[in-house]
């Protein structure tokens, strides 16, 4: 019974770790369009980030990308990964 609190507690934390609407201004603000958040994305961003935001949109260029905007909690700017 303990292991599944466990799992439970560490599923919550693991959703709590996408910051959906600051990636989607980055995401604007950089010409991304019909973006869409698609959760957390747990290998695509370094151990230094905090916020791991998936995502897909169009790109500037047109183009149909995947990836996730990583960002830290405090004094750390957000990156734009691609998958």
């Amino acid at each position: 019974m303990r292991v599944y609190l466990v799992l439970l507690v560490i599923c919550f934390l693991v959703v709590g770790c996408t910051n959906n609407p600051d990636a989607t201004r980055i995401l604007q603000e950089n010409g991304y369009k019909d973006i869409q958040m698609t959760g957390y994305n747990f290998f695509s961003c370094s151990r230094d980030d905090f916020y791991h935001s998936g995502f897909v949109a169009k790109s500037p260029s047109g183009n149909n990308v995947k990836g996730t905007v990583c960002s830290g909690v405090l004094f750390k700017n957000s990156t734009i990964r691609f998958e």
